[in-house]
């Protein structure tokens, strides 16, 4: 299997890491030629219009719509999450690729210094759990993170916070988490979205 982590900028490598320790040999993308052969791709978080706009210039946003559109697995965490989106409340000129039915709120809990975790039931995540972490919520690290104002289509709720706020998704082969599973241990997001990219052709 073949994943690769978009390394225009934000937290890659933590997620090349979690991959690594997962015994899978993740690739670093920067341009759109190295996105051949992929099983998967993770975008991580990090500044959204940044890694938006470097994305675009380096013609990858097109690519990576390819991608999905051939049935790839995509995730994004924190940014990943805003560049997936369909629809931003706020600042909808921002380049990014349309891809998850949903509308969000950048930056909506509040500066860095508001950074929060919090213990999350996670039910798909039992998936590829193993015995002793059956039922263990999930560890969830939230720094700057942007709130998921709304589902559409086939999009659904993987995980929401105790107030309701919808925080995790998955609309077939493509996953977003408001949060950031990377700079955890728990590796069960990780192996969650490898089981996604495994599946073959869509």
């Amino acid at each position: 299997m073949r994943i690769g982590v978009l390394a225009l900028q934000g937290a890659f490598r933590e997620h090349l890491r979690a991959l690594d320790d997962l015994g899978v040999a993740a690739e670093a993308v920067r341009l759109p030629r190295q996105l051949e052969g992929l099983d998967g791709l993770i975008i991580p978080g990090g500044e959204s219009t940044t890694i938006g706009k470097l994305a675009a210039l380096y013609g990858l946003l097109p690519a990576i719509q390819d991608m999905a559109g051939r049935g790839r697995a995509i995730w994004g965490t924190c940014a990943g999450l805003i560049l997936l989106a369909d629809e931003l409340v706020d600042g909808d000129e921002q380049p990014r690729l349309r891809l998850l039915d949903i509308k969000v709120r950048r930056n909506a809990f509040g500066r860095q210094v508001d950074s929060f975790q919090a213990l999350l039931p996670v039910p798909a995540l039992d998936k590829v759990a193993a015995p002793e972490e059956q039922g263990r919520p999930f560890p969830a690290v939230f720094i700057r993170a942007p709130r998921i104002e709304s589902t559409n289509g086939g999009t659904s709720v993987l995980a929401r916070l105790d107030d309701g706020t919808t925080v995790a998704v998955q609309q077939k082969r493509l996953l977003a988490t408001a949060f950031h599973p990377e700079l955890t241990i728990d590796r069960r997001f990780h192996r969650y979205f490898l089981t996604l990219a495994e599946r073959g052709d869509a």
